[in-house]
């Protein structure tokens, strides 16, 4: 298969980390309900490697997933880090069992988060830190203002925030530079088109979980099934060709545990809509 370096544009994450635009997202690389250890550390590992064989030099990740296990699978498998390779994480949310994803946003539990998932990572500096949640019982001025603090520290190079609005994201730009949000969006889950819009304006990564969820469009009979019929290419490769298309601040994180479900997500990048597949795959979502 072809390198996603050659097939992929590039986007500048805070205008100096380069990423192609089709990532990897090592949530589904632990247990069941994102808890525990997967099935088999190998096979896990093996996923990892294949997705950095293939071009992905985007890899998101979060401390609550497994909780741990995600980042320690990537020391595991990847360190030391290649050079271009960029490794994003996340805190502020705990872990009471499968599944279960209480928000925390203390600023003494935030300063932890960052701490571990340097230890686990084992980097001097995270790429890109992302505030998993803003806790509502918490004053968001005082996360956002110790992610700052952090950032100046010389822990983290690059801040980001997942699940917020556009007003929430203009709230935390008054304490630092946004350079990614990450929120649900898919094909057929459009409910963040404003932030999306407000990213494209502003320059800032938009980094979609949940890229491949297409419901009712993949079912037979739906517009996914027909152009997969039609191109060849399977319901997933064509939702992520839809995404890449949709914005060029657009970084999916397709995830997964199996190294031929990353390697038909990776073959996404190959894939070329043309108007008429865009417009009908657009329209049928709205």
């Amino acid at each position: 298969m072809t390198s996603l370096a050659t097939t992929t544009s590039t986007f500048d994450l805070g205008g100096d980390l380069a990423v192609h635009r089709l990532g990897f997202g090592a949530m589904r690389i632990t247990g069941p309900g994102i808890w525990g250890e997967p099935a088999d550390r190998e096979v896990a590992k093996q996923v990892l490697r294949r997705a950095v064989e293939l071009g992905v030099d985007f890899i998101d990740t979060a401390d609550s997933y497994g909780p741990y296990v995600s980042e320690d699978l990537i020391r595991e498998a990847l360190h030391p880090y290649t050079d271009g390779l960029v490794i994003a994480t996340k805190g502020g949310l705990t872990r009471t069992g499968p599944d279960v994803w209480p928000v925390l946003g203390r600023p003494e539990y935030l300063r932890q988060c960052v701490e571990m998932s340097l230890r686990r990572l084992g980097v001097e500096q995270i790429d890109l830190w992302q505030l998993h949640r803003i806790d509502p019982k918490v004053p968001r001025d005082e996360q956002f203002g110790v992610m700052k603090e952090l950032q100046d520290a010389g822990k983290i190079r690059h801040l980001g925030l997942s699940e917020v609005s556009v007003e929430e994201i203009e709230a935390a730009r008054e304490h630092f530079d946004v350079v990614s949000v990450q929120n649900l969006y898919n094909l057929a889950n459009r409910q963040s088109e404003a932030q999306l819009d407000y990213c494209e304006t502003n320059g800032i990564g938009f980094i979609p979980w949940f890229p491949v969820a297409a419901g009712d469009l993949a079912k037979p009979g739906g517009i996914l099934d027909v152009l997969s019929k039609e191109t060849g290419h399977t319901p997933a490769q064509l939702a992520l060709a839809w995404l890449l298309r949709r914005s060029p601040v657009m970084l999916p994180i397709p995830g997964t545990g199996s190294v031929a479900h990353l390697e038909e997500n990776a073959a996404a990048a190959e894939v070329t809509l043309t108007d008429e597949q865009y417009d009908a795959l657009t329209a049928a979502a709205a």
